[in-house]
């Protein structure tokens, strides 16, 4: 199993140097054999709104690196021209010399697709026409496109990448129906643990192994973002990441109240107070501090790496920067290191 850092912060925590933590962080990750760093795109919110475009980053990480891949954990498919999306990481390929990947998401927030409204109602289907598109340019290949005058010409992207084939996932926050389209697009599968358990997420990897391998005859790739802290004390690092991982889960709400109906039978989310938000938020807290994060120790750890392990994750995206102060979660990292060296040492 690999090791990568995932940035998605909230720009309202942030202070006034807000990219140290990606740049220090990148760094370490290069130096103690992580697998990639990963960036969102965020628009028009505090809540990873120091990302609006991860190939900006992903070239700013590429010269501080020089062996870490570097990802988009996700570039919003319908969201720009996949022309546009092949010269950017096109670019970030050449300066890391043959790094970079994406990860593609459809998008959900409406206020998103004010930047391309026409693509709203048809966003899955946008996404699944620009990763062809995007992967065909990636190859160099010509692809018809419409000229200022409606008139149809061929066109080839520049400059022209360093990998032939430019790594791929699908992101998706738990639709069975996105592990199944990315097994038979033949690319992998980015996930998360909120709003699905364990038990459904080792269902879905399953049907994406099935699918990838009828269509592929392999067996893909699963990336798994999880909130990480770890330290010496499990009852310290649970002090230290309660608030900002709450106000975490307060931001996803839609999320926790899935996640909270099945803790609680016949919750009704329209009939709750402040008072019961509050209540569900420790309870969701408890639940994901437990069993839905890289959370306490490095024994904790190990725990919890085993069961993922058992599903078929391949590689844990270690989302570090929800905890607002950088030089906490940098120390931090160290005891990331130390868990990924006893996992690799088993």
């Amino acid at each position: 199993m690999d090791f990568g850092l995932f940035y998605f912060a909230d720009e309202a925590r942030a202070g006034t140097d807000q990219y140290r933590l990606l740049l220090e962080g990148a760094r370490f990750a290069d130096t103690h054999g992580f697998s990639a760093v990963w960036t969102p795109e965020r628009h028009f919110h505090e809540f990873g709104g120091r990302y609006p475009n991860p190939a900006v980053v992903g070239a700013a990480i590429a010269a501080v690196t020089e062996h870490v891949a570097i990802r988009a954990g996700s570039v919003v498919a319908p969201l720009h021209h996949p022309a546009r999306i092949a010269e950017e990481w096109a670019v970030v390929d050449n300066l890391s010399g043959g790094r970079a990947g994406i990860a593609f998401a459809t998008g959900w927030h409406l206020n998103d697709f004010a930047l391309r409204p026409e693509n709203y109602g048809d966003r899955r289907q946008v996404t699944t026409e620009t990763v062809d598109t995007v992967r065909r340019l990636w190859r160099q290949e010509s692809v018809e496109l419409s000229d200022g005058a409606g008139e149809p010409i061929k066109v080839r992207t520049h400059p022209a990448p360093i990998q032939p084939e430019l790594p791929t996932w699908l992101t998706s926050s738990g639709n069975p129906g996105t592990f199944r389209q990315a097994g038979e697009l033949g690319v992998g599968i980015l996930t998360h643990l909120l709003g699905q358990s364990l038990d459904e997420l080792a269902h879905k990897v399953a049907d994406y192994r099935e699918h990838f391998a009828r269509n592929h005859g392999g067996t893909g790739h699963v990336v798994l973002m999880l909130h990480t802290f770890l330290g010496e004390d499990r009852a310290r690092v649970r002090e230290v990441v309660h608030q900002p991982f709450t106000d975490y889960l307060r931001s996803s709400i839609g999320l926790v109240m899935k996640a909270a109906e099945e803790l609680i039978p016949g919750l009704d989310p329209d009939s709750m107070d402040p008072e019961d938000i509050e209540f569900l938020l420790e309870v969701s807290f408890d639940r994901y501090f437990d069993t839905g994060g890289l959370f306490g120790t490095v024994d904790d750890g190990m725990a919890m790496l085993r069961s993922l392990e058992g599903i078929g994750v391949d590689e844990i995206g270690c989302l570090v920067d929800f905890v607002p102060d950088t030089d906490t979660v940098l120390g931090g990292l160290d005891h990331l290191d130390r868990l990924k060296r006893a996992w690799e040492a088993r």
